[in-house]
């Protein structure tokens, strides 16, 4: 629990500016990508366009979840109930509108497009392969997660198995031959 204390206030920074930079930062990288690929396959890149708001908040959502995910998990433990992983990941969202009105009050505004696009980081989001990279960022994150949670149980697996094994080898009577 102590250990939870004090990671907590950790965790729950990374989240936020995760949160923060990929809502600040989705709009002009995923503008980017379907630029881009409008000169490759135009008529993908035009349905894409057309559909530009719903491109973004489907990018916006997979960071969301796979941060609603993991932040509460390395809180909370895996034993954990519903309603406390709500709080938590109330918490973060909360955190995220409380810290954007603190920067607004202190003159960054973040609702103000020429505020954001001032930024001198948006320019690498112009860039198709550093937009694309970040775009594809919570997919691989998902993988990573899926793939080492696929490693422990079949290392969990081979553990008890070679305990059961070595269980009834002890526990079957000796044959002689």
């Amino acid at each position: 629990m102590v250990k939870a204390a004090l990671l907590t206030p950790a965790y729950l920074s990374v989240a936020w500016a995760l949160m923060v930079s990929y809502q600040i930062f989705t709009q002009t990288a995923v503008t980017t990508v379907v630029d881009s690929l409008a000169v490759y396959v135009p008529v993908l890149g035009l349905w894409l366009a057309s559909r530009i708001d719903m491109v973004i908040f489907v990018y916006a959502f997979a960071w969301v979840f796979v941060l609603s995910s993991i932040i509460p998990s390395l809180i909370l433990g895996k034993e954990r109930s519903v309603f406390v992983q709500f709080l938590a990941c109330l918490t973060l969202t909360l955190m995220g509108f409380v810290v954007i009105d603190i920067l607004a009050g202190n003159g960054f505004n973040l609702a103000d497009p020429n505020t954001v696009m001032a930024n001198p980081y948006t320019q690498l989001f112009s860039n198709i392969f550093f937009a694309a990279f970040y775009l594809s960022l919570p997919y691989i994150f998902m993988l990573a997660i899926d793939v080492r949670g696929k490693k422990r149980r079949k290392l969990q697996n081979e553990r008890v198995k070679k305990l059961t094994d070595e269980y009834f080898k002890e526990k079957s009577p000796a044959t002689s031959s």
